[in-house]
């Protein structure tokens, strides 16, 4: 992986749906809707001042939306923030830097 560039697409794992979960309420409100299936597929990472985690989320049959999710570095607490989100997407659609 080049610096700052983002890592190869990986299946999710426990800790990549943990770190969805805890920014599901910022995607409602962005999204200006609810989301009764909320489960996280795939996901890249951009290690920059912190880390991006780019996250393809099963939001419905055949509905997915991508977030890109903000962590701060550990001496910042770790924090997660919402930074963007795609919606109105499938299950083929790329999960690229957005």
């Amino acid at each position: 992986m080049a610096c700052g560039a983002a890592g190869q697409e990986m299946k999710a794992t426990e800790e990549v749906q943990k770190i969805v979960d805890e920014v599901k309420s910022q995607a409602e409100a962005k999204a200006g809707t609810t989301f009764n299936e909320f489960k996280a597929i795939s996901y890249r990472v951009q290690v920059v001042a912190g880390q991006n985690y780019f996250v393809k989320v099963k939001v419905g049959d055949s509905s997915y939306i991508h977030l890109r999710i903000y962590q701060t570095l550990p001496h910042d607490g770790s924090r997660l923030e919402l930074t963007a989100i795609k919606t109105g997407l499938s299950e083929g659609d790329s999960l690229d830097y957005f």
